[in-house]
């Protein structure tokens, strides 16, 4: 069975790709490595993705690799660069940005997307990731990610979902779901907006058990 890796810097994006690899890819074992410092980190230093950050990364990757991890996965969107560099060290496993897979399937959407998140540093780096040709219209669900660390779900959900809505009404004909932690707003988020809603979570799941076996992505 396939060793898989899932590393985490929010504690909210264990549960919904947990859940997912377990309907969708029972087959997998999973290790879960979640440092929830690094998404604090990189809110409050004003340093970015410097030389420090990647290193915290690449300490990570190669205890995963270590353990016997076939693959990598990432959960948290805004850490794309120090996530090129894991991979480029390690070019004998798929090591998956969480966002990687969704953008691919975006390509298959006619129109402006939509990027929803609710961490603000993503959206400062994950729009850069879209292909050119993909017109990219993103909005910060500001609030939601403080009413989630509170244990309300409801106002987070809501919250996601009025800018899905927004941005439908602005002339978005899909809605993308830029963090793992954002999954379970996916039905609020169709209702609100009357648009097909793309998530990280289904997407990445089903692009790394295609890598694994050799299917084409």
């Amino acid at each position: 069975m396939p060793r898989i890796a899932l590393i985490h810097a929010l504690s909210h994006s264990v549960d919904p790709i947990n859940a997912v690899m377990g309907s969708d890819w029972p087959e997998a074992t999973l290790m879960n490595l979640l440092d929830d410092s690094l998404s604090a980190d990189l809110a409050s230093s004003g340093h970015g993705l410097d030389a420090a950050m990647h290193r915290r990364f690449e300490d990570l990757a190669a205890y995963a690799v270590g353990t016997g991890a076939q693959a990598i996965l990432f959960t948290c969107s805004a850490f794309g660069s120090c996530i090129d560099a894991v991979a480029r060290r390690y070019p004998h496993i798929p090591v998956l940005k969480p966002n990687e897979a969704m953008i691919a399937d975006a390509q298959q959407a006619t129109g402006p997307v939509g990027l929803i998140a609710t961490f603000g540093p993503t959206l400062e780096s994950m729009p850069a990731e879209f292909p050119a040709d993909i017109e990219v219209r993103h909005a910060l669900a500001a609030g939601a990610l403080d009413a989630l660390n509170r244990g309300d779900a409801s106002q987070h959900d809501a919250l996601i979902a009025e800018q899905a809505r927004l941005l439908g009404e602005a002339g978005c004909n899909t809605i993308a779901l830029a963090q793992f932690s954002m999954a379970r707003a996916h039905g609020a988020c169709a209702r609100a907006s009357g648009k097909p809603v793309l998530s990280t979570v289904h997407s990445a799941v089903l692009a790394l058990k295609r890598r694994l076996s050799g299917q084409p992505c």
